[in-house]
This record gives structure tokens, sequence and C-alpha cells, in this order.
């Protein structure tokens, strides 16, 4: 199945408290399980401005409606082409 990775501009988001990304991650899952296993969060990336979610899904229009379900922005959406690790050097 194909993986995505979204972009989301949430300003400050590297200053979010504990029980703040516990709520988000909350409003993300009680939305996963509408939508179905088809879906799936893998994991995500805080970083100052942004958070960076890695998602396993059949395409990106379900990826936006997740998006669009939970209140999260989704600034861009790549799929995954590769993936590479320092293994790949070997």
């Amino acid at each position: 199945m194909p993986k995505y990775v979204i972009e989301r501009e949430i300003p400050n988001a590297g200053n979010l408290t504990t029980e703040q990304l516990k709520d988000i991650s909350k409003i993300s899952c009680g939305v996963l399980s509408k939508m179905g296993p088809e879906i799936q969060w893998n994991h995500s990336y805080v970083t100052g401005d942004k958070i960076y979610c890695v998602y396993i899904a059949p395409n990106e229009e379900m990826v936006r409606e997740h998006a669009s379900k939970g209140g999260f922005p989704a600034n861009k959406v790549s799929l995954v082409s590769g993936i590479i690790d320092p293994t790949t050097a070997e």
C-alpha cells in the first residue's frame, strides 16, 4: 500500500505540550477508526512550525479526507517513492 508524508504547517508546533499532542493524537485516532483499516497513521515528527506525518493509505484523497475530518492542515502531501538508510550504502 502507498506511503505518504504529510506536511502540516502548525505555528509553534514545537512548543505544544505533551497534553496538547495527546489531544491531537486522540482526534486523529478517532477519525481513523471511523474511516476504517485502509488508512493508517505510522508516526509523526514535530518540528518548530510543522508536523510531518507518515501515513499508509490507498490514495492521497483518503489522506486529505482524514485531515479535513480531523480539522488538521495538510499543506503538502507527498507520495513516498522509496526509503533509504545507512544500509543502502552497503
